[in-house]
């Protein structure tokens, strides 16, 4: 899509970090915006600085995990805004764990946000993208969807399932002028980790994980801006941070450096 203005675009997990970072990006570029959280304060402050830069913004609390939330929030937007171009889904969550201490429990909750809410946001809001008569969808992967790391299992399940469900979505819908691109930004200092569940085995790593990712994150507002270059030049993959480069490069040319990046990244996250 070359051109944003007086579009709609729909961002989940937009209260904060990434998600506030890409509506005011778009809003930016002249789209309106569909916002989606949990966290009503944050939205309303997103809503707030998607306002200033002169566009119209709808808040909506969803959960991306219910199914039947996310059928209704589809609805509602259509409903609020006439019509829908993009869909930015962006929420997640995290689990710090051994994965044999990994409760079965936890591993449903973060693949129910993090691989059900993109399915359901592109499930829910495809009709309506195609009947606009062009659009793009946005899927967050991470530098683990490229790569895993100890105490990170369930989480880059999640992220590694984004990227293939996000290059099969792509292949279906070129012939309909859709985009769809999958995400991949590397350490972003954003909330997600302070809001981390952290096993007993693994929350003395939290402080010092935290602390790494506000000393060494890249903005939020960097990804804000990569995604809104992934929907105007249609690219297939947003790849964010040196250190996503390096791993993505190492993992295709050289795969013997991969356990060499996994501990040197183990290292600098503290886990």
């Amino acid at each position: 899509m070359r051109n944003l203005r007086d579009r709609v675009a729909v961002v989940t997990g937009s209260a904060s970090g990434i998600g506030r970072a890409t509506a005011v990006a778009l809003a930016e570029r002249g789209a309106d915006l569909a916002l989606a959280d949990v966290d009503e304060v944050g939205l309303r402050e997103t809503a707030r600085l998607v306002e200033a830069a002169g566009r119209r913004a709808t808040t909506h609390r969803v959960d991306v995990s219910a199914r039947e939330a996310m059928e209704a929030f589809a609805a509602d937007v259509l409903e609020s805004h006439g019509r829908i171009h993009v869909v930015v889904n962006n929420a997640g969550v995290s689990v710090t764990a051994p994965f044999e201490d990994h409760s079965l429990e936890d591993f449903e909750w973060l693949m129910g946000v993090n691989f059900w809410g993109v399915v359901y946001g592109c499930k829910f809001f495809l009709p309506h993208i195609k009947a606009a008569g062009e659009g793009h969808i946005v899927n967050i992967s991470s530098l683990f969807g490229l790569i895993g790391l100890p105490t990170q299992s369930s989480y880059a399940a999640s992220k590694f399932a984004v990227r293939g469900f996000s290059e099969s979505l792509r292949t279906e819908l070129r012939p309909y002028g859709i985009g769809v691109t999958s995400v991949h930004p590397g350490g972003i200092n954003t909330n997600i980790v302070k809001s981390s569940r952290f096993t007993e085995t693994a929350s003395g790593q939290k402080a010092k994980v935290i602390r790494s990712f506000e000393k060494t994150g890249w903005p939020p507002e960097l990804v804000g801006r990569r995604i809104v270059e992934a929907i105007e030049r249609d690219k297939a993959r947003m790849l964010v941070g040196p250190e996503t480069y390096v791993t993505d490069y190492a993992k295709r040319l050289v795969p013997e450096l991969t356990n060499r990046l996994v501990d040197r990244l183990r290292r600098r996250m503290g886990l």
